[in-house]
């Protein structure tokens, strides 16, 4: 199980695969970034910036030893010129390291070799960023430090007097306002920590139980292999918020039973692309951007993993809901039971794997920080390992574990360094209070309007970026601007939150879609767009939780938080019937309609959700009657009175 909280966008060149001494100091190097976060994490008293230092100094050195420069490069070997830009890279970060204390006794007045260092980090940093995340993280961020240096040049509200480089480089690279700040502390912190848990779960076999259960538990209903795929990738959701990872992990063995029983390759694909892209929402280790969530807000990590619980089941419910109706349109059957394992027998055999989930849930309910949970996760999963022989993690298996672990926090650990860029350069210039009034002003006002301006901003971005500096980015412009509007911030923080983790199955760039598809053996682009097709609902959910703040238990009553889950129920499971155009039947174009324009009106909770549940009601009162009608017709009347819907 390949494990990371947070897809990322396809690399500028995958990693090498380097064998003999080059991947033996690769590994070393791997394995004491994990030892050293372990101890930063558990036992030291490192000052913060201190340890962001040494964290970026391994992310450099592992970064520039397992990524090429360019695609097609000699992947077998490492060219002398990435040995010295790993040590120069690894260098720049700790020389400041061990130069904050007297930087710091200067009055932060740097020395002229601070900014030779400085520059010289900066630049590293891009281009370590290019290599592991893609360009376009680093072209942005370019062009927010160009903002910086040259804003007297722009025009109407968004011009400012200019900074010097001289300020720019050392509030980048010199202080915690920039590569050093919010961003890569979480980096350095819950998502390295989480990262290694996920790994060590990995070694100990804990995907096999997850698979084995949904297969006893669901795989003989109809469509099982499907449901099981949604179920499966839900539960490695809990662990893993890697859409990617999530795909190439179950899809593997889902997909061709989803065919196996009938369902279409593109339609296959889809529902593993769309069930992965779920891990990244799914309690209680969501995506990398919900630690960064809740260092933005402030917050514990508990209050967002309780906030998202709602919309995950919701989330699931629906591509549950959507399978069983293609199912049941395909006339299909699910696997015969004396070929699945017995839920029984996978209790007794490997249920005891779970038993590390289960203690940073309640590290986390019970107030324990979450670095401290990531820390007892890792302990008992390492404990519990010895319940079973194939299970056990001996030495081997745990230098796997934290060479694993520190190779996957690379590609995120670096956009959350890139990213601190565009973070450190809107608190310079106040661009996101510019952006806030104008985004207010062009709305007019309207919630809805602003919006539907994030929800584009959001998509745009997801293009381009890794599901975390999408987040990031978006969120440190747009977030200001909802919370203006009297938008709850959590609130407005999950509704960018959620496009960012959509952005796997988004077209045109929707990498868990092309993923499956790989696997499935189907049109890429087909997948991507079944796979959009099937996701629809989660669409339409952020406004939900935007206009019925309940959804995420905030400040509610009972029975408010029930009238909320059930309208928010019945409006995705409505957009789902709109957008698959079956239920109990095919459905006609103007009952698409009424679904779909009446899921709408449930968003906002005034008059016109009376509207919306109008027309609902009348579309499945008047399905139910056609499918019952067609029931109760003798054999033969479909010649006379055509085909029924």
């Amino acid at each position: 199980m390949a494990t990371g909280l947070g897809s990322t966008s396809k690399p500028q060149s995958g990693p090498r695969r380097l064998a003999g001494v080059a991947a033996a100091i690769c590994s070393i190097i791997a394995v004491a970034f994990s030892v050293f976060e372990i101890w930063a994490n558990s036992f030291s008293f490192l000052p913060t910036l201190k340890i962001n230092a040494i964290h970026l100094a391994f992310l450099m050195a592992l970064c520039f030893l397992m990524y090429p420069a360019k695609r097609g490069a000699t992947r077998d070997r490492i060219p002398a010129i990435d040995w010295v830009f790993a040590v120069i890279g690894a260098g720049c970060a700790l020389y400041f390291c061990f130069s904050f204390d007297a930087l710091y006794s200067r009055g932060m007045i740097p020395l002229p070799r601070d900014y030779v260092v400085a520059v010289i980090g900066l630049l590293l940093v891009l281009e370590a960023g290019r290599r592991s995340t893609g360009p376009i993280l680093p072209i942005l961020s370019i062009a927010f430090l160009l903002y910086a240096r040259y804003g007297q040049y722009f025009p109407g509200v968004f011009a400012h007097g200019g900074f010097p480089w001289s300020r720019i480089v050392s509030r980048m690279f010199m202080t915690d306002a920039g590569v050093f700040g919010t961003t890569l502390t979480i980096s350095a912190t819950y998502l390295f920590l989480f990262v290694l848990f996920g790994e060590f779960l990995a070694k100990s076999g804990v995907g096999d139980f997850f698979n084995d259960f949904a297969f006893s538990l669901i795989g003989h209903r109809r469509g099982g292999p499907a449901q099981v795929s949604a179920v499966s990738s839900a539960f490695m959701g809990t662990i893993s918020g890697s859409s990617i990872a999530n795909v190439a992990t179950t899809g593997s063995f889902t997909i061709p039973l989803m065919k196996r029983i009938g369902y279409t390759p593109d339609f296959a694909g889809a529902v593993e692309a769309t069930a992965s892209t779920g891990g990244m929402i799914m309690p209680p280790i969501m995506g990398a951007a919900a630690f960064l969530m809740a260092g933005f807000l402030g917050v514990p990590y508990t209050t967002i993993m309780v906030a998202g619980i709602i919309p995950a089941v919701l989330y699931y419910l629906c591509l549950l809901f959507v399978i069983d109706m293609e199912a049941q349109r395909l006339r299909l059957e699910g696997l015969p039971k004396q070929d699945l394992p017995r839920l029984g027998q996978v209790l007794k055999e490997k249920g005891y794997l779970v038993i590390p989930v289960l203690v940073i849930i309640y590290a986390l309910v019970t107030g324990i920080t979450a670095v401290r949970a990531a820390f007892a996760g890792l302990v008992s999963t390492v404990l519990v390992s010895f319940l079973g022989r194939k299970s056990r993690m001996g030495p081997g298996k745990i230098i796997e574990a934290l060479d694993g672990g520190a190779r996957k926090i690379v590609p995120i650990g670096l956009a959350c360094a890139v990213v601190g860029f565009i973070v450190g350069v809107t608190g310079m210039t106040a661009l996101g209070s510019v952006v806030a009034y104008n985004m207010m002003k062009l709305s007019g006002g309207i919630v809805l309007l602003a919006l539907v301006f994030v929800l584009l901003a959001s998509v745009v971005a997801s293009m381009g970026l890794p599901a975390t500096a999408c987040y990031v980015v978006v969120a440190t412009i747009a977030a200001p601007a909802l919370a203006r509007m009297n938008v709850p911030p959590l609130a407005a923080h999950f509704f960018v939150f959620w496009f960012g983790c959509l952005s796997g199955i988004t077209p045109p760039v929707a990498l868990a879609s092309y993923t499956a598809a790989g696997i499935a053996g189907s049109n890429p682009n087909k997948t991507a767009m079944t796979a959009l097709r099937l996701a629809a609902p989660g669409f339409l959910l952020p406004f939900l939780l935007v206009y019925r703040p309940e959804l995420l238990g905030m400040h509610t009553t009972l029975p408010r938080f029930l009238i909320s889950v059930g309208v928010a129920t019945v409006a995705c499971l409505s957009t789902a019937c709109c957008t698959h155009g079956y239920f109990m039947g095919k459905l006609s174009l103007w009952e698409r309609a009424l679904m779909g324009v009446g899921s709408l009106m449930l968003v906002n909770p005034d008059m016109w959700s009376y509207v919306g549940v109008a027309m609902i009601l009348s579309a499945l009162l008047y399905r139910w009657y056609r499918a019952r009608t067609k029931r109760n017709r003798p054999a033969g009347a479909g010649c006379q009175a055509g085909v029924a819907s």
